[in-house]
């Protein structure tokens, strides 16, 4: 018995950063396996199971539009917070004319996706864990729209609509066309706690299915 699903996840705006991008925000043309990887954990995580994303599919061709944001440049350290909690005195305010800063970001619109992916049991799953017990329990909170937090495309301000999709076939934006996206963000390394990596790989869409299966992950 197979224990995957397909979701499809929807929404007006989307932005999966380039890291190569330092200062000016900017997206890949399609959402990354890790943000893929985050819609499902929105709706279901558990230390039992872990996610793995098979496939991508594109519903929606791809369209980009230039938006213009007032973000704040800085942040309050962990360090200095900490320090005000054992009782040091210091000021953590940010004063938002001096900090904030106007970026142009550009976005994705209009996206819409289908997910595929499957769950794998890890070594801290409990005696009372099971597959088919993680099965279920996915498949119910698609099916009332549960999330644990409210799901969401690269950033917090471009909320997803995610719902379960129960059909057999999807529909693609490009069919018979093959894109090559260059190389993507896949997912970050924390095998170790202490180093954490980001690793990538060549994004190519075959009629307009991005497959993950078989790719080679780079570091």
């Amino acid at each position: 018995m197979a224990y995957g699903v397909k979701i499809r996840a929807w929404g007006e705006y989307a932005l999966f950063c380039r890291p190569e991008m330092k200062v000016e925000r900017c997206s890949y043309d399609i959402i990354t396996p890790s943000a893929a990887r985050g819609l499902l954990e929105a709706v279901y995580w558990h230390p039992g199971c872990r996610w793995v994303v098979d496939k991508i599919y594109l519903r929606k061709p791809i369209r980009f539009t230039s938006v213009r944001r007032n973000e704040v440049k800085s942040k309050v350290s962990g360090s200095r917070a900490l320090g005000v909690m054992q009782g040091k005195r210091e000021d953590l305010s940010i004063c938002s004319k001096a900090e904030i800063v106007q970026r142009a970001s550009m976005i994705l619109r209009d996206v819409d996706y289908v997910i595929e992916a499957h769950f794998e049991m890890t070594d801290k799953a409990n005696d009372t864990d099971n597959p088919g017990k993680f099965k279920d329990i996915v498949m119910r909170r698609l099916r009332r729209g549960e999330c644990y937090h409210q799901p969401y495309f690269g950033c917090r301000e471009f909320p997803a609509n995610v719902a379960l999709y129960e059909e057999n076939e999807v529909e693609t934006a490009y069919p018979g066309e093959r894109k090559d996206l260059g190389f993507m963000l896949y997912d970050m390394d924390y095998t170790d706690p202490e180093n954490i990596q980001p690793t990538f790989f060549r994004a190519v869409l075959e009629d307009g299915v991005l497959d993950l299966k078989d790719c080679e992950v780079m570091r």
